[in-house]
């Protein structure tokens, strides 16, 4: 049957999103000094001072972060208290990043986790965008994990500001925010209504945050987000690859049609689409082109236990129709 297919190429790929493993090493150089050079566009001061803030509690700091980026994202009724049975694992004492994610995605939100860079931190900063953070307060060896959200930066001085804890404006020097930040691997989350595309995105990235909501059913938010991918991306055939998915699901089967011949043009060589594509001729009736398709699908995967077998499973679903 149908094939819930993503491009998997060196600039494609849906991976599944999972819990990341923190071992980044304290003596490994920091990057801030490059990145707020001489020649730097990040010279100035920024703060995001509509930011609101949620004092966290012992323990609370994920639900609380994570209720501060979701209202800036139009959440208006998101709460830490609401959030914490989402998020917040008792037995740990905190909360793991693939709970902030899924949390997220309820949302009918886009959670984007940036490149582990000090630079595509700022470019969100500047862009107006404040960005999640998971810190290590501890030691590399005895880790205090800790989520807060950078609201801000002063290069001059070279400082960040954050909301953290129970402090408001909490002003950290840079360096050792970016070491607090380096042990935690550089994690870093922003959250953007379906639709909008964070500065610092990457199709790789994006998709990965976005592939999640059409796998769920969130279809109004995953929508949303591919078709803004294709305006960012118009040579991905991902974000078209998604729109037929979503639309085959929804037995929306021409518009699904249309969507993978835009990709099928876009990844030529790509078995899964021409293979979704017989299906989608199939459901139409076009029986003919179910067939060409699925030929294609062979010829381009003849080894694969699904694809090379494409045209036997639609005679097989053609004799039983007919039956």
């Amino acid at each position: 049957m149908f094939f819930r297919s993503t491009l998997k190429t060196p600039s494609m790929l849906l991976a599944v999103v999972g819990v990341l493993f923190l071992s980044a090493c304290a003596s490994a150089p920091l990057q801030y000094t490059d990145v707020i050079g001489d020649d730097s566009p990040y010279q100035t001061k920024i703060e995001l001072t509509e930011t609101p803030f949620y004092p966290q509690e012992e323990f609370q700091c994920g639900p609380a972060a994570l209720a501060t980026v979701l209202q800036v994202s139009g959440v208006s009724d998101a709460d830490p208290d609401v959030l914490a049975s989402q998020v917040y694992l008792p037995e740990r004492r905190g909360s793991l990043q693939m709970e902030m994610l899924g949390a997220t995605r309820r949302a009918d939100r886009i959670p984007y986790v940036m490149a582990p860079n000090v630079e595509s931190l700022l470019t969100e900063l500047y862009a107006g965008n404040p960005v999640l953070v998971l810190q290590n307060l501890g030691l590399p060896r005895w880790p205090v994990w800790h989520y807060a959200v950078v609201i801000g930066i002063n290069p001059l001085e070279e400082e960040v500001i954050l909301r953290s804890g129970t402090t408001e404006r909490e002003v950290m020097p840079l360096r050792r925010f970016e070491r607090t930040w380096q042990m935690g691997n550089y994690w870093g989350m922003v959250v953007t209504e379906p639709g909008q595309i964070p500065m610092s995105a990457d199709p790789l990235r994006y998709f990965e945050a976005v592939a999640p909501l059409e796998q769920q059913q969130r279809y109004e938010a995953a929508i949303a987000a591919y078709e803004a991918a294709t305006q960012r991306w118009p040579e991905e055939a991902t974000s078209f690859i998604g729109l037929g998915n979503i639309a085959y699901q929804q037995q929306r089967f021409a518009d699904a049609e249309g969507h993978y011949y835009h990709a099928s043009e876009l990844a030529p060589g790509y078995a899964p689409v021409f293979y979704n594509l017989a299906w989608t001729f199939l459901r139409q009736g076009k029986n003919e082109s179910a067939r060409e398709a699925a030929a294609h699908a062979e010829q381009l995967a003849p080894d694969h236990p699904r694809f090379g077998k494409a045209r036997a499973a639609i005679e097989e679903a053609l004799a039983s129709e007919a039956s």
